[in-house]
């Protein structure tokens, strides 16, 4: 009996000192609010403002390359040379026919003013002096005739000299030394582009265009070279690694008409290349502003739960005590998430130890500063299910 009674004794004290269940710790952000710019994304590819093709126009020996390829090159500078030896020999021969054009067309001008007066006198038959008077017209033709072809050789000796006809970035070249060019039709030497500013293309949907149709057309109005917009609201350049251009860019063109195979209008921006960073065939993102949306409620995405579609929070309450609260994400900022309903300015929302917790169990809550990224100023991405934002105003 006594053995019996100790046992029960030290098992209730064992029941005493068992120590109560650990309170999970969990890490919360408090709900902030601010005025959130709304924007969109297109994807670009570049081109020079300028692309010109230089092309042999003539057809012969190509004789040199006279420019650095891949380099920046001047208007007039001298880029390809062509055997021109006989071309030269073409304008010595147009110059010695149009001498002798010129010669008859002399003698010609001195019979009709010999015949005149004899004519007038009757000294000579009126059938001759009209024949002189012929003889001038013809040579006057012959000397237009030959005027035209020294004109055409000389044009000709022109062509095997190629020169840049704008500032650009010259391309490599197409041709090697002592190919035979220009043979047929023209053969092409090297692309020259002009790089600053850039052409920057995108293609967008005809809904969005009819959506800002009479914005774009204002903008594409304006004959000033500077952006109507402030600087951190103009067009933004989103490079392929991740980076954002600094130079923000203006619209140039709306083309005239739809491509009725993929329902998209075709859109060009200049934007500022002074360094020659960005280059033709660069693909690229162009990001705009669409507007602003005033008071959003942001959260970091990592403390925003799916579940079958449903997305979910977990809140901290005054009392310590967890609660789930369905929300409605809007758009993506940086790492952050506009909620649009679910939640108020200053609700502490758990982001680290969602794992531990449950409704209505008691947590103790660590208060961590908002991702940085909260600060972020480029646009935010679409809502889930929604369709992408805008292009800007």
């Amino acid at each position: 009996m006594l053995t019996g009674a100790a046992a029960v004794v030290l098992a209730a004290c064992s029941e005493k000192s068992a120590p109560p269940p650990a309170i999970p710790e969990v890490s919360v952000v408090e709900v902030i609010q601010r005025d959130v710019p709304i924007g969109a994304e297109l994807t670009a590819t570049m081109n020079g403002l300028e692309d010109v093709e230089l092309r042999a126009r003539v057809e012969g020996y190509l004789r040199s390359i006279d420019y650095t390829e891949g380099s920046q090159v001047n208007k007039g500078q001298l880029m390809f040379t062509i055997e021109d030896s006989q071309y030269r020999q073409k304008v010595a021969e147009s110059t010695a026919t149009l001498t002798r054009a010129q010669a008859a067309l002399s003698k010609a001008d001195l019979d009709v003013s010999r015949y005149r007066p004899l004519a007038a006198e009757r000294a000579i038959s009126q059938a001759e002096l009209d024949n002189a008077i012929a003889a001038q017209k013809a040579a006057r033709a012959q000397v237009d005739a030959g005027k035209a072809e020294l004109e055409n050789a000389r044009l000709n000796l022109g062509y095997t000299r190629i020169a840049a006809p704008i500032d650009g970035l010259a391309g490599r070249a197409q041709r090697k030394v002592g190919d035979l060019v220009g043979k047929g039709e023209p053969t092409l030497l090297a692309t020259l582009s002009s790089i600053d500013p850039i052409r920057v293309t995108v293609n967008m949907p005809e809904a969005l265009y009819l959506r800002y149709a009479s914005e774009l057309k204002a903008i594409s109005t304006q004959k000033d070279a500077k952006p109507q917009q402030p600087q951190s609201e103009g067009p933004r350049l989103v490079l392929a690694d991740g980076s954002t251009y600094p130079e923000p860019g203006r619209l140039i063109l709306v083309d005239r008409s739809v491509d009725p195979q993929t329902g998209t209008l075709r859109a060009d921006l200049a934007f500022p290349n002074p360094k020659h960073l960005l280059r033709p065939g660069l693909y690229a993102k162009v990001r705009y502003k669409e507007e602003v949306r005033s008071g959003a409620l942001l959260v970091p995405q990592r403390a925003v739960q799916e579940l079958q579609g449903q997305f979910s929070v977990v809140l901290v309450n005054a009392e310590g005590k967890c609660e789930s609260h369905k929300v409605k994400p809007g758009p993506r900022v940086g790492s952050l998430w506009i909620l649009e309903d679910g939640v108020k300015p200053g609700d502490r929302v758990i982001v680290e130890g969602l794992q531990k917790v449950r409704d209505g169990m008691v947590v103790k809550a660590t208060v961590v500063p908002t991702d940085p990224l909260a600060q972020a100023t480029s646009p935010p991405t679409s809502a889930p299910g929604t369709e992408p934002g805008m292009p800007a105003r």
